[in-house]
């Protein structure tokens, strides 16, 4: 074989290697499609400021060139969706001209970070919806698409009260407490009256040897009468 056709073998081995390489350490690294993550309900007080967080997951770097994304809002899920937010090149993220929301909306992300979360200022009770994050990332063929549904309220829920929870478990840690201090006396109490009665039976003990010494002592010095002459 000519060395001009080794070499083409070589090269094409070498190439063939390089295009496999990705893929395989792809395979290894459990890596097998994008993901978007957002939360799937918002509450948000009216007239305030609100984030909606959006960040994906991919097994790709961002590639500016090939990368794109875009925010679009629906009133429910059988309208259009409206875009008003998305990815322009060498520009980033971009406000789309909207009638609802006009200037409202910010980007609030990190791009580097794959998070494309926005702001919307002064919300109105019309801003509730549906709020969806489109993501495409080649070479991933998978388009990522998050769905957010917001809730807009007029005042905020009432905050629990702390008084009746704090009274409550006062009560029980009270009531825990005498139980455990209780079942402690009752110990003690058991303890001192089993060393009682083990000192008594000592005592008893030792005094019946005392006395069972005592009469064998004087057995032994008792001398014998004399008989009768």
């Amino acid at each position: 074989m000519s060395s001009g056709a080794q070499e083409n073998r070589r090269s094409a081995g070498v190439q063939l290697l390089s295009a496999a390489l990705p893929l395989l350490l792809l395979a290894l690294s459990g890596c097998s499609s994008m993901d978007v993550n957002v939360a799937s309900s918002i509450n948000a007080l009216n007239g305030t400021t609100v984030k909606i967080a959006c960040v994906f997951t991919s097994c790709y770097k961002m590639d500016t060139a090939k990368f794109d994304m875009n925010w679009t809002y629906q009133e429910t899920a059988n309208d259009t969706e409206d875009m008003f937010m998305k990815f322009v090149r060498k520009k980033g993220m971009v406000s789309v001209p909207s009638e609802r929301f006009g200037d409202r909306v910010m980007f609030a992300g990190n791009l580097d970070k794959n998070d494309l979360s926005f702001t919307l200022s002064d919300v109105q009770l019309e801003d509730e919806g549906i709020y969806n994050c489109h993501v495409r990332n080649p070479p991933d063929r998978i388009k990522g698409h998050g769905i957010i549904q917001l809730k807009v309220v007029t005042e905020l829920p009432p905050p629990r009260d702390s008084t009746i929870a704090v009274a409550i478990g006062a009560s029980v840690g009270g009531a825990l407490a005498l139980l455990i201090l209780s079942m402690v006396v009752v110990k003690c109490l058991r303890r001192h009256r089993k060393q009682e009665l083990i000192s008594e039976e000592k005592m008893e003990e030792e005094g019946k040897l005392d006395a069972e010494g005592v009469a064998e002592e004087g057995t032994k010095h008792v001398r014998p009468l004399p008989e009768d002459l």
